[in-house]
């Protein structure tokens, strides 16, 4: 078989987790939706019910820095059919919620299994195919990360507008149990690969940290600006905790997050984009609904419709994968970047819908989509299967963390402006500033596929 093919298994592998990723990547768009139907029914005001979304966020923040962890010590197989099983309980829950404050909790149970979900994924994909390849399986894996923002809008437009809210979560039990009967017959069991001492100390300092700093961020919007108690005092708290988590995590024998993969400078450079990179998706998938809705005033079902073309973009991006793992993330990063950046653009200017949103949005989806793919090359450039699950921890954690700054930010942009079409675009051009400055960033990705394995530390050798 030449090597340029995908062998069949680790094709299905991949449409094994895809299957299992679409759930809460289609989940998540569907419920942003759904808030005003939830505040009538509950009978609870707008900020009430953003709690829905907001226990989602804290839930998922609060457990990722413990998948990598869990994954070496029980087996990404079992971590990955225990997620799935959380995320699809949370669901059913959800759908029989019958209070908002039972719904924000079960909404907890649900942000939980995603929260191990995503990083299990990327990890498994890495170890079975050896590091290599690895574009072009993140391609066939990240469809429902691409098919999400598009399908979203659409399905929850439409079953909360025949058929109820509750049939957002509903949805979510056909797809989960789909995916736990094709992951129980086609994840491959895998051995633990370190020692089960869990770093205790790590994580009371990284977990609680990373939670009060999307708390944080989460709060930006509802208060009107980063300057308020109930912004500040949780991301100052969750920032000295995480640079306590850092500064211990260099020196300990078995960190929870090895850290010292930021030695690395394609690993470093990894992060700073993977951070940019969900600013930009996160944020435009903030903006963009918003703009054709507020500016344009088109319906929740004909925004997702007129979005299509950025998922259209998305999936045609694929090609960048196989690009990527022949001559090196670095030129398709760049392109990619300008292309997402020159998709964004017309929306500063700004223009009114038609042909040239549709092509701006389809270079968008198409650049952005490439960009994120070729950045996974770079993130397991040169590691050994041991720090492959660190790695997938830190990068969805910085996406994370990006996604959340860039969505506050943002949303703070547009409530001093009022929501005009002038705020909109102020909006619009910060995103595109910081995409084009991410370029310089690109620079340090290699530039050609090549093997510098980061030797183990002194004391390491159990992980």
């Amino acid at each position: 078989m030449s090597k340029e093919r995908l062998e069949p298994a680790l094709l299905r592998l991949c449409g094994i987790l895809a299957v299992g990723a679409f759930a809460p990547l289609l989940d998540s768009t569907i419920v942003s939706v759904a808030v005003d139907a939830l505040g009538r029914d509950f009978g609870v005001s707008t900020a009430g019910v953003q709690w829905v979304s907001t226990a989602y966020l804290l839930a998922f923040a609060l457990v990722m820095p413990v998948s990598g962890w869990a994954g070496d010590r029980f087996g990404t197989r079992r971590v990955w059919l225990g997620a799935l099983v959380l995320f699809l309980v949370g669901s059913v829950l959800c759908a029989f919620a019958g209070s908002v404050v039972s719904l924000v909790l079960f909404r907890g149970v649900q942000g939980a299994g995603g929260g191990l979900m995503l990083p299990v994924l990327q990890t498994i994909i890495v170890r079975a195919c050896g590091g290599q390849r690895v574009g072009r399986l993140m391609a066939v894996v990240s469809l429902p990360a691409l098919l999400g923002p598009v399908l979203g809008p659409v399905v929850g437009g439409l079953l909360i507008g025949h058929l109820g809210w509750r049939w957002i979560f509903y949805v979510n039990v056909p797809v989960c149990v789909l995916a736990l009967f094709l992951a129980w017959r086609g994840v491959p069991h895998d051995r633990a690969l370190r020692a089960s001492r869990l770093d205790v100390v790590g994580l009371v300092l990284v977990c609680p940290g990373l939670t009060a700093l999307v708390y944080g961020l989460s709060q930006v919007g509802g208060q009107v600006g980063f300057g308020r108690a109930r912004v500040l005092v949780p991301m100052a708290a969750g920032a000295v905790l995480v640079a306590a988590f850092v500064g211990r995590s260099m020196r300990a024998e078995a960190p929870l997050i090895d850290v010292r993969l930021f030695r690395l400078r394609s690993f470093a450079a990894t992060s700073v984009l993977m951070f940019v990179g969900g600013l930009t998706m996160y944020g435009g998938m903030f903006l963009l609904p918003l703009y054709y809705q507020l500016v344009l005033g088109k319906g929740v079902v004909a925004t997702g419709l007129l979005l299509a073309s950025q998922g259209a973009g998305a999936l045609s991006a694929r090609v960048a994968g196989v690009v990527a793992d022949k001559v090196g993330p670095r030129p398709v990063v760049v392109t990619g970047l300008l292309l997402s950046a020159a998709g964004t653009w017309p929306f500063v200017v700004p223009v009114s819908d038609g042909p040239i949103v549709c092509v701006a949005l389809f270079l968008r989806g198409f650049g952005m989509s490439a960009a994120n793919l070729a950045v996974m090359v770079g993130a397991y450039e040169g590691l050994d299967d041991v720090r492959v699950s660190d790695a997938s921890t830190t990068t969805r954690i910085v996406q994370q963390l990006g996604g959340s700054f860039g969505t506050a930010a943002l949303a703070v942009l547009l409530q001093h402006g009022g929501h005009t079409p002038a705020a909109f675009a102020h909006a619009f051009r910060w995103t595109v500033v910081l995409t084009v400055l991410a370029v310089v960033v690109a620079a340090l990705l290699p530039g050609r596929r090549t093997v510098h394995v980061l030797p183990l530390a002194a004391g390491d050798s159990t992980r």
